[in-house]
């Protein structure tokens, strides 16, 4: 898996991203240490709020930006974003009032909305064979996963000797050093073949992303993934303390279960995606968090829910980590960032849903019956994505143009019918037999 990093523009990239969730890391342990001094017993509430702000630019910002990403280096436009999230970070601690914070944040998550799916895009650019970017997929998940677990140890460590608003210092150095490390390489920056409205290009993404099956059946997968991922961090603490009446240590072993069975798994992908397709990984991935959600209505101890999370985390990597390889598959270099930029919207807007859901639900019904709700969704995403992604899903598909006159450049050598790797473009609107 490592290999990969040989590649030197994809090793300054992969360091960059370490850094910056590392940086990104520590901002949410002093977030929530902020809201706590500013509104005490409310924080909650504050976090609650600073959260859904976070989704709603994730969702809302996401295929703007990427309309405008076309026109602009991604080099420069990565770099901009990096410095515009540092100088965010530099802020945060001189808030004095709540809805300072809520701005900034508003600010600091937009600017990562248009940062991470560019970023997304770039990598099967520079990695165009399929292993190196399935391995590169693995390393980012890994990524994500020991940020989850290393950023909490390192923040606590940090606030033995310094106070929780110089957390806020090592996220600005987090961005201004994946900055330095863009700026040392070279992107490339595939172009539009012809020039397109703003209204194109914002909603392109979205109408490539709705009319692939595969990326409908995906899409499907996501609620699986949020119903379960959301059962997970949000009401973890409420199960191990409340419910089990255990102390933050053991709370955050339950999480770090969730990580470790996320990083198996991604550490297997590699291998397991050499032998296997994407459809049959990803639908038992979706599956098995389904089916931990419905045991989990029957969980009676600690010890249990520690091997449940560990579950749970190896189905959550499954269904995500070959996400990039559908995009890649079903797009053409310059459409790339708007689809990622429509994934990344989508599957936040899974998120926005499953979050307050989870959350209600426990607080309200209780935590048996939440568990069987959240199975339900997931089970109701599997069936949904068998029938919207088609078992036999081949990258190269036999169709005609009949609608194209035959001295179109897309014709040329092939006539009306012909196979090619088949991805929706101008010339191909429809999915063929749809």
């Amino acid at each position: 898996m490592l290999a990969v990093l040989a590649n030197r523009t994809y090793r300054h990239l992969f360091m960059a991203q370490v850094i910056a969730l590392v940086g990104t890391g520590l901002a949410t342990v002093a977030l929530g240490l902020l809201a706590y001094q500013l509104a005490g017993a409310d924080a909650g509430a504050v976090l609650g709020t600073a959260l859904a702000i976070k989704m709603i630019a994730y969702v809302g910002v996401a295929p703007i930006a990427s309309a405008f990403a076309e026109r602009l280096p991604r080099r420069t436009m990565l770099v901009s974003l990096d410095l515009v999230r540092a100088a965010v970070a530099v802020l945060l601690p001189f808030v004095s009032e709540i809805w300072q914070v809520y701005v900034l944040i508003f600010v600091l998550q937009s600017a990562s909305a248009a940062f991470t799916p560019t970023f997304q895009a770039t990598i099967p650019d520079v990695l165009p064979d399929e292993k190196d970017y399935t391995r590169a997929l693995s390393l980012s998940r890994l990524a994500y996963d020991l940020e989850s677990v290393a950023s909490p140890l390192l923040a606590a460590a940090l606030l033995t000797v310094i106070s929780f608003n110089s957390l806020f210092a090592g996220t600005v150095i987090g961005f201004v050093a994946s900055a330095l490390l863009v700026v040392s390489v070279i992107l490339p920056g595939p172009k539009p073949a012809v020039p397109r409205g703003i209204y194109d290009r914002t909603t392109r993404g979205m109408r490539i992303y709705l009319k692939t099956p595969r990326l409908r059946g995906l899409l499907a997968l996501t609620f699986a993934v949020s119903a379960a991922g959301a059962m997970v961090i949000v009401n973890t603490v409420v199960l191990v303390q409340s419910g089990f009446g255990l102390d933050q240590q053991a709370t955050a072993i339950a999480l770090a279960a969730f990580g470790g069975g996320s990083m198996v798994a991604a550490l297997a992908l590699p291998k397991l995606l050499d032998r296997f397709a994407d459809r049959p990984v990803m639908i038992v991935g979706a599956s098995l968090l389904a089916t931990t959600m419905l045991v989990g209505s029957f969980v009676g101890s600690y010890a249990t829910l520690l091997v449940l999370w560990f579950v749970v985390g190896v189905g959550y990597s499954a269904t995500q980590t070959p996400t990039g390889r559908l995009i890649r598959r079903s797009s053409h270099p310059e459409d790339r960032p708007a689809l990622f930029a429509a994934q990344f919207a989508l599957s936040h807007a899974t998120w926005l849903l499953s979050y307050p859901l989870a959350g209600w639900l426990g607080a309200t019904v209780g935590m048996p019956i939440t568990f069987v709700v959240m199975a339900a969704i997931a089970f109701a995403g599997v069936v949904a994505a068998t029938r919207l992604w088609p078992k036999g899903d081949p990258e190269e598909i036999a169709h005609s143009h009949d609608d194209l006159p035959a001295d179109h450049p897309h014709l040329a050598g092939h006539g009306h019918s012909h196979v090619h790797a088949y991805v929706i473009d101008a010339e191909h609107t429809a999915w063929p037999g749809r």
